[in-house]
């Protein structure tokens, strides 16, 4: 199985990307954590992006605040998908972060999830797993089927709680 990179641009990103751990554990999907910063360590980011599809990544996670380049230099430097979560930081409420990660020129593409989205990141990475994955495609549907089931389940108490006919 192919493995997902999660890339933060500081530790101070750690509690936001944290919530993708518990889902690739939920899928059994390996993947390792560094923190690489577009700014401070370029060529280190640059040579990780490099190198990651030859050493078993299908899919990269970058987390950045503020001026959120990391995703954005991490996707001109390989071909694999690029997933960016645009950091909520104290200035901005993570709005700066969000235009910096989702304003990619054409022909380096970047997913974007919503601000602070480390699940919702990580579920695409699943999903882009899951292509080539019969195993994981089948458990996305089970989750997908018992989170139906579950919505279904709170409508039927609510509406026979509240209706009046």
């Amino acid at each position: 199985m192919k493995k997902v990179a999660v890339i933060m641009g500081s530790d101070s990103d750690l509690p936001v990307v944290e919530k993708a751990f518990s889902v690739f554990e939920e899928y059994g999907v390996p993947y390792v954590v560094h923190v690489y910063s577009a700014h401070r360590t370029p060529i280190e980011a640059r040579e990780f992006a490099q190198k990651a599809a030859d050493e078993g990544f299908g899919a990269i996670i970058a987390a950045a605040g503020k001026a959120a380049h990391l995703a954005g230099s991490l996707a001109a430097n390989t071909v694999l998908p690029v997933i960016g979560i645009p950091v909520k930081s104290s200035t901005l409420d993570g709005l700066d972060a969000l235009l910096s990660t989702v304003q990619m020129p054409a022909g380096i593409p970047v997913a974007t999830v919503a601000i602070d989205g480390a699940q919702n990141a990580a579920l695409l990475a699943v999903q882009i797993l899951a292509v080539s994955d019969e195993q994981l495609r089948n458990q996305l549907l089970s989750a997908r089927l018992a989170a139906a089931e579950k919505v279904l389940k709170k409508d039927a108490e609510i509406s026979a709680k509240y209706t009046r006919e």
